[in-house]
């Protein structure tokens, strides 16, 4: 029995002509859960968040919410309320007519609407303001609005495109926990869209990672961040940095891993590995240390600072190694401002395994 606000899609595609932007997607967002769907630029899920609304419509495969097979429906009849990006309020009505427009288009009577629009914009913390209009009020005011205005149609799912880019880091931590506040009040499905990790890492009980039309992995964040599938994964959610080499040698529980310039890593053998395999691995930025003298023999990278970025909470290091990307450390601040660093010092990062490294399947994604 499909729970109410439960979204299955089933083999789903879409092409525009000659371009496929989604490829085949096989996925269960859960009822009444939070779910972010990431990914860079023309990844495809804005297209999947549209198809799922109902404003296009699959080239091939099914959708179902609550059950229901919605694959043609009509979007006002599949349970879903999107809120767009530029919140799209009306500039002529006030907030409380705003909210109460899409009751209008269906024929509910005057008192009975405008009655029910003050309800959510109590909901939403804006009762007082209900005579206003959009022009008088701040982003984040303006996206309340808007969430009031969707959710007055008690959907089965709420769908957000980038509900938050357009605003400041101060308002944006803001209204991520308002979201969150009312998808736990609310207890329906939110599809949330964004391209910022930290928001889908914050938000989602299911991060959805995509890549070039297709789903690269879906899971619960810490699983995304802690357990990467892929180096493309490691590198677009953050908090990794990915080393590759060789297996130069397998011993019990563990294999040896080599880089090209040289560099050797023991790492837990989570599967079959032969010498000579390549290997990827991912290793946490917060838990590498910078030292001017390695203390042990392997796990170990030489590098020279290129960047110095103070975060607050920590310092964020980049180093140029013998590996093609950047590499990352987070330094706690303290210990940083100890002995801070400049770009041009040469010095030495190292980890222990058994804390911080994560195999990895191959990718050759960018991710960038």
């Amino acid at each position: 029995m499909s729970k109410p606000g439960e979204i299955v899609l089933e083999e789903i595609t879409k092409s525009f002509g000659n371009f496929q932007a989604v490829g085949v997607v096989d996925q269960v967002i859960e009822g009444g859960s939070y779910c972010c769907m990431i990914g860079p630029s023309g990844c495809g899920k804005s297209t999947l968040l549209r198809m799922i609304a109902g404003h296009e419509t699959p080239t091939s495969g099914r959708i179902l919410i609550g059950g229901n097979d919605v694959t043609t429906m009509r979007t006002g009849e599949r349970g879903t309320a999107l809120m767009f990006q530029d919140y799209a309020l009306f500039p002529h009505l006030n907030l409380k007519d705003n909210v109460a427009f899409s009751l209008k288009i269906h024929g509910v009577a005057k008192a009975t609407r405008q009655e029910q629009a003050m309800e959510m914009l109590e909901r939403v913390e804006l009762a007082e303001l209900a005579d206003r209009m959009p022009s008088e009020l701040s982003g984040g005011q303006r996206q309340r609005v808007a969430l009031a205005r969707a959710l007055i149609t008690n959907p089965q799912v709420l769908l957000l495109d980038e509900p938050l880019s357009a605003l400041d880091e101060f308002l944006r931590l803001k209204m991520r926990v308002e979201l969150k506040r009312l998808q736990d009040d609310l207890g329906i499905t939110f599809i949330h869209v964004t391209h910022t990790q930290p928001e889908a890492i914050a938000l989602a009980d299911k991060v959805i990672v995509m890549d070039h039309g297709i789903i690269e992995q879906a899971d619960h964040p810490r699983v995304i961040y802690d357990q990467p599938h892929s180096p493309y994964i490691a590198r677009f959610m953050g908090g990794q940095n990915v080393v590759t080499g060789t297996i130069a040698a397998t011993k019990d529980s563990h294999v040896v891993a080599e880089t090209e310039g040289g560099a050797r890593f023991n790492l837990p053998a989570k599967r079959e590995m032969s010498v000579g395999d390549p290997i990827s691995f991912a290793v946490r930025r917060d838990k590498i240390r910078i030292v001017s003298k390695a203390e042990q023999d392997m796990n170990t990278l030489q590098g020279e600072v290129i960047n110095v970025e103070y975060q607050g909470t920590f310092v964020k290091v980049g180093l140029k190694t013998a590996q093609d990307d950047e590499f990352i450390v987070y330094m706690d601040d303290h210990e940083y401002f100890e002995n801070p660093l400049k770009a041009g010092d040469a010095v030495i990062s190292e980890w222990s395994s058994d804390d911080v490294c994560h195999l990895l399947g191959s990718n050759n994604s960018s991710g960038d």
